[in-house]
């Protein structure tokens, strides 16, 4: 199976996902309309609600219970993550996103910030309108462990002295969280007993691991055009992420040297030499092994699901998740 039959798999579920979406961004304030609609359509995989119909699909949900909770749950999701992107791109100051102008580049700030408030609380809403604690117990706990990750993150700004550990540990709360709800959330709906909810759990985070470990290589070998971002842009944040951190550990010590003065200041003054330093360490052949293990480990919590085309699209997706160029 080819990530885009998996595509194909769900593509009338994911459509009346779309609707939802479009039907749940509307207000009666226009500038809300204006930036929720744009960063919605500005051509995002859509992965997290592929994961949670996938989940539900898995386990029979849709034939056997005729439910919409796995639609609501998938635009739910989406709307949580959209949020925490307008809120990223303002902390990073960001100017690019998916190839296009960020909110906050275009609208300021301030009204990026408000209406990343106003997709969270629709979020809620329509969470609650499912009637099931474990659901809302998920979803807040959720939303609380990305807080959580996105001030670890900061604290970890322009810190050299940032492991591999604690590194892992931000990706965890910030990016894998929503990962494994989506997973998790698939299970509840379709009422699977706890060890195959903790053991979708499991797979989302470990698939949101791999996930945020190859960006972090394209990061250092992807073209702007392939990610819709500009090239470098964590270390001119500041962020140590994983490739930086293992090439400073093996390279000399004037190249440590240079990659620590490059964190702590910020700035791609040196991003050719760095660069060239992360590719002679081994560093992205190296985070991408640590992907292909977090891949690994999530495909291997799969073996409580029967076997069946949705299973097959959740190990596609991981497989996805480390092979792609985007």
């Amino acid at each position: 199976m080819t990530i885009e039959d998996v595509f194909k798999l769900i593509e009338g579920d994911m459509n009346r996902v779309n609707n939802l979406i479009q039907s749940s961004l509307h207000s009666e304030v226009v500038l809300i309309n204006q930036i929720s609609q744009y960063i919605i359509n500005s051509g995002g995989k859509r992965l997290r609600p592929i994961i949670v119909l996938l989940s539900a699909n898995a386990f029979n949900y849709a034939s056997e219970q005729n439910g919409e909770h796995d639609i609501t749950l998938a635009a739910v999701i989406e709307f949580i993550h959209t949020a925490t992107l307008l809120h990223d791109d303002v902390v990073d100051e960001s100017e690019l996103r998916r190839g296009k102008d960020t909110a906050n580049e275009l609208w300021g700030n301030a009204a990026s910030v408000l209406v990343g408030d106003f997709l969270y609380s629709r979020a809620f809403e329509m969470m609650v309108g499912i009637s099931r604690m474990k659901v809302m117990e998920i979803l807040s706990h959720s939303t609380n462990t990305i807080a959580e990750g996105e001030v670890l993150q900061l604290l970890n700004c322009n810190d050299a002295s940032t492991t591999e550990a604690r590194y892992l540990e931000v990706i965890h709360f910030k990016t894998a969280k929503l990962f494994e709800s989506a997973a998790q959330l698939g299970a509840v709906v379709a009422d699977q007993n706890e060890a195959v909810e903790q053991a979708m759990a499991r797979f989302g985070m470990h698939l949101g691991t791999a996930f945020q470990l190859i960006d972090d290589v394209l990061d250092y070998s992807a073209s702007s055009d392939d990610m819709g971002k500009n090239v470098g842009d964590d270390l001119a944040e500041g962020k140590p992420t994983l490739p930086l951190i293992y090439a400073m550990a093996n390279g000399s010590e004037a190249e440590a040297e240079m990659i620590k003065t490059a964190i702590e200041q910020g700035g791609l003054e040196q991003i050719e030499a760095i660069t060239k330093t992360i590719h002679a360490t081994g560093a992205l052949d190296y985070t991408r092994k640590v992907a292909r293990d977090e891949a690994s480990q999530a495909i291997s919590q799969l073996s409580l699901i029967p076997d069946s085309p949705y299973k097959e699209a959740l190990i596609t997706l991981a497989n996805f998740s480390v092979e792609r160029s985007f």
